[in-house]
């Protein structure tokens, strides 16, 4: 018989991270592992799982569906982010762009995007998600990892050069569904950027920094990284014990 943690990691994991199962519906402060924990089914799903078995159900959940991201674990992923991540760090951020892998635009708000000055939506340096904070002036850039993709330092540097003629403050994100995707890619996080869990949704990684969850200026840069022919990155950094780090594909790290 399987134990009630086995459940919750292997049968209910995907069905709350689409948000179909709402965890913890009856003690939304109980701790992960607490077996009282009580589970109900989404209100959002409620009448269209009521409905199975009536004649048009099919024509409903077509309906239902169009309205909603393609299935997939990407777009769980995504799901999650804009349900759970922005509600608790976004300061109230407005999603401005969901790009969605049938669909291609889920969500677009051109007008506002372009009244930020950020970078044409036909250009294919898109990042998964922008939300905008109007409060702090903070625009989310989100990557949504299922199989590739993470802030990495050389996205960050090609986000930040589409992006400088932007008026918000820029904020940089990698999203993961669970802690072995993250381990996955974590030796290619760029600095100065954040991680979220969808399966830790309380929590976020921080790739160090002078600040946690805030905006670097471009003016003064925690390091500066150009791409050399050779494949070698050269980071040159503030911090006064290291004058260069060389990163190479085929030699250890150096410190000179």
């Amino acid at each position: 018989m399987d134990s009630y943690d086995d459940i919750r990691r292997k049968d209910l994991k995907l069905s709350v991270v689409a948000g179909i199962i709402i965890a913890s519906a009856n003690r939304p402060d109980a701790a992960r592992n607490d077996p009282t924990r009580g589970y109900s089914i989404s209100p959002e799903y409620l009448e269209i799982i009521r409905s199975f078995g009536c004649e048009n159900w099919l024509e409903e959940v077509e309906d239902f569906m169009a309205e909603r991201p393609s299935p997939g674990e990407h777009n769980l992923l995504q799901k999650a982010v804009i349900e759970n991540f922005l509600p608790k760090y976004g300061y109230g951020a407005e999603v401005l762009y969901v790009g969605d892998t049938a669909k291609k635009f889920l969500i677009r708000n051109t007008a506002k995007l372009h009244a930020l000055k950020f970078f044409k939506l036909d250009h294919g340096e898109l990042p998964d998600i922008v939300a905008y904070a109007p409060q702090k002036n903070w625009l989310y850039l989100i990557e949504a990892v299922h199989s590739s993709g993470p802030i990495s330092p050389i996205r960050l540097l090609e986000l930040q050069r589409l992006a400088k003629k932007c008026t918000a403050e820029l904020i940089f994100i990698t999203a993961f569904l669970n802690r072995a995707a993250f381990r996955k890619f974590a030796p290619e996080i760029a600095w100065e950027t954040e991680v979220w869990i969808a399966d830790a949704p309380d929590h976020l990684i921080h790739f160090n920094g002078e600040k946690f969850l805030g905006p670097y200026k471009p003016s003064c840069p925690p390091y500066r990284a150009s791409l050399i022919c050779n494949n070698f990155v050269a980071l040159n950094t503030l911090a006064p014990s290291w004058r260069k780090l060389s990163i190479s594909p085929h030699l250890p790290l150096e410190r000179r």
